[in-house]
């Protein structure tokens, strides 16, 4: 059923709360985790979240949606899964309950519970572009091999090096990155293309 709303833009409130939110996020994820922390597929969204607001950008917009929300979905529910049961569904969470960690620090990552909403919201205003998933996986695909060249092997950053932390010996190093390249468009992007394309009034590209 599709979502009956015209395309409307970002009230300028949404904007200014974003932008303080990144101009706190931003510097203090830089000097506490390290500039490595930007290459994850999540932290990059919010990034490209800020230009989409920003810009009343429907294609950047979609482009996330597609992108992350699947991904931001399984943060929260392993998180959800240790907190509440004390075991983890896929892994990825293990540093939120890490105490040689301040908890305001570890608090901030709670961005990912706020992105899905957010980004439904802002697919919502905007409308979707279904030329979203078509830029995401250029995204990742730029940015899964500078993953694995540039980052800390150690912190398997967008999982290029063990699927959901697990080791895997049945491929390469590199041939595992080109399999992630493959699997993430067509496990995770295209079906949320699928689904948000079916929801939502797509806009008009050409305009």
């Amino acid at each position: 059923m599709l979502v009956q709303s015209k395309p409307r833009r970002i009230p300028l409130a949404a904007k200014l709360v974003y932008l303080l939110w990144m101009a706190i996020w931003v510097p203090v994820y830089w000097v506490f985790n390290g500039p490595e922390n930007f290459l994850w597929l999540c932290d990059l969204a919010s990034i490209i979240l800020l230009f989409a607001l920003c810009l009343d950008s429907s294609l950047l917009m979609s482009s996330q949606a597609v992108g992350v929300l699947l991904i931001q979905l399984f943060w929260v529910l392993d998180f959800l899964s240790a907190w509440l049961l004390g075991s983890h569904l896929t892994g990825g969470t293990e540093y939120m309950f890490d105490t040689g960690q301040p908890v305001w620090l570890r608090a901030m990552s709670l961005f990912h519970i706020v992105m899905p909403p957010l980004l439904l919201w802002g697919v919502h205003r905007l409308g979707y572009d279904c030329r979203g998933w078509k830029l995401q996986t250029l995204i990742a695909w730029l940015l899964l091999p500078a993953t694995f060249l540039l980052a800390d092997p150690g912190l398997n950053i967008n999982w290029v090096w063990q699927p959901f932390g697990l080791p895997q010996s049945l491929l390469s190093p590199h041939a595992f990155v080109l399999f992630m390249m493959l699997a993430y468009p067509l496990l995770l992007v295209f079906p949320t293309h699928l689904l948000l394309s079916h929801s939502f009034r797509p806009v008009d590209a050409s305009k």
